[in-house]
Parts: C-alpha cells; structure tokens; sequence
C-alpha cells in the first residue's frame, strides 16, 4: 500500500551534527562503461544523453566518447573541485564501471568519498527476473568490496527497482540502506520481509540531469547553481524547527564539463556563508538516523 501522508506536521527531529538544518548530501553517479552498447555486445546502444540521434546496428561512437569523457577528463575535474571546498560525497557505482577503471574508484576512496552501489550495469530492474536480480546485486558488491577495500552498503536502481528489489536488498543482509524514493524530505524506515529497512530519499530536481538533451532546463552553470540553492534556502528556513536532508545529483559526463563545473564553487559557497549544512556523505547520514532513532521499533513514525 502507498503512504500517501509521510510524517504529516509532525516530522522527527533528526539533530544533524553541530544543530545543522540541513543535511546535504552530494551523489556523484558513476555509469561510465556501463551504458549499454553495441560494442559491449548489448543488443542496442546507450540513447539517454545531449546528442538526438539514435544509432542503430553498429556501434555508436558518438554516444561511448560522451561517456568517455566523464572517466577522462571530468573526474578530475569534479574530485578536485570537491576536494578544494571540502566536501565529501557518495560515488553511487555501476558495478562493471568501477572494474573497468577501477583506479577512479581508489582515488575517491583517498579522497575520502562513500562508494556505493548503482547495480551492475547502467540499466532498469523494473522487468528483471528475480534471480536474474539477485546475482547482479551479489556481484555488483562483490566487485565494488574488493576495488574499494570496503563493503558497500547503499544501493540505488536506475529508473524504477523491480518489486523484487527492496527485498533483495534486505536479504542480501549488508545494506544499511537504499535510495529508490523520492518521496521526503527525510529519511524514512519500512517494513520488509520482517526486518527495519532505512530509505534515503533522492531528487531529480536539484540534479544535472537537467543538462540533458530532452530537458535543457538547466543550460548555464548558473541555471544549476541558482536552482538548487533556491532549494537549499527553503529548507534552511524549514530546519529552524524541522531539520531537513538535500540530495543533489551530479553525473561524471555532465556537471564535469568546463561551462558547468563552477555550479559547484556556487552552491557550496552559498551554504557555507549562509550556515546552517551538514555535508555528509549517504552512509553518514544512514547511519546518524540509525543511531538517533535506535530506541525506536521502527524508526520513527511515518
């Protein structure tokens, strides 16, 4: 059954670290080599991103070196600037991506990011069988452990999970949480199987998706800046008595390019001089409410 009403007028309280309003948590998603394509042996190629031709029948160049850019050039471009403002984020990892350069995901964990799961391949779950699922959760961890050196234990689906999913995830028996949600402000606690199971939602809104072709609501690296600070003010005002949490969504191939990445320096900077932001990474903030609500059955009420 939907819950259509949430925590209602009475959200909990989460007391972020140092009286924070706002926990905000940077998402840098990480599909590069995981797009389907022709020359990966896929039945068909990638057709999600700026340029409008679909490719049929052999491999599509064009669409693989828009994705080669975010692992040649944009990831140091996008760890740098993040490193220089502080501030730490969740890499969410296709499980192939992080084989194929398996060096971007060292780095991040040098840098202190959060690596966690983006299932095996930049691809929907919504159709998949259930032991077709489970194995590609399974290996999508078992890859992401052994490059990172730790367990990942967040799991986000591109598009919308499978009704299998969730229940995978908690039978797997290592994930502290998931994000397939985009229905709060809040973390959240359900039911599965039996078991507590915590839910960090997402956003699509304060995300560079945006910069895509199909879109085109964001086009300057101010559009984006602008936009989610915007967000970031009604939730600072929001938290004087009802602390809230902020997900923005970065992809390696858009937000990386050079008339977009000074959308970072912007938003930052406007939360560092107004106050009042928790920059955490996903684990940080699963694990907070996890703690703070630990004498709860179920979490709070939702």
């Amino acid at each position: 059954m939907r819950d259509l009403k949430g925590y209602g007028r009475t959200p909990p309280d989460p007391k972020w670290p140092g009286g924070a309003r706002v926990a905000v948590s940077f998402v840098i998603n990480f599909e590069e080599g995981a797009e389907m394509s022709l020359s990966a042996g896929d039945a068909h190629n990638e057709k999600v991103y700026e340029v409008t031709d679909e490719v049929l029948g052999v491999p599509d160049r064009c669409m693989e070196s828009h994705f080669e850019y975010g692992t040649k050039a944009a990831w140091w471009r996008i760890a740098d600037s993040l490193e220089r403002l502080g501030v730490p984020a969740t890499v969410s990892t296709c499980g192939l991506a992080a084989e194929l350069s398996p060096w971007l995901i060292e780095d991040a964990v040098t840098r202190g990011h959060e690596i966690s799961c983006h299932g095996w391949r930049w691809e929907k779950h919504a159709h998949m069988e259930e032991a077709t699922e489970r194995e590609i959760i399974a290996r999508t961890v078992k890859a992401l452990t052994e490059i990172a050196g730790t367990r990942p234990v967040g799991w986000h689906t591109r598009s919308t999970p499978s009704p299998n999913t969730r229940r995978l995830l908690v039978e797997e028996g290592g994930f502290l949480y998931d994000s397939d949600d985009y229905s709060d402000d809040l973390p959240f606690h359900v039911e599965v199987a039996g078991k507590q199971h915590l839910v960090l939602p997402y956003s699509f809104d304060t995300n560079d998706m945006h910069y895509h072709q199909g879109f085109h609501r964001f086009v300057s690296a101010r559009d984006f800046a602008d936009y989610t600070s915007d967000a970031f003010d009604t939730l600072w005002a929001e938290g004087e008595r009802s602390p809230k949490m902020m997900s923005i969504g970065l992809h390696l191939r858009m937000i990386g390019r050079p008339g977009r990445i000074a959308a970072l320096d912007r938003i930052v900077s406007h939360m560092k001089q107004k106050g009042g932001a928790w920059f955490a990474t996903r684990r940080q903030i699963a694990e907070h409410w996890t703690a703070r609500f630990a004498g709860y059955t179920n979490g709070p009420k939702h």
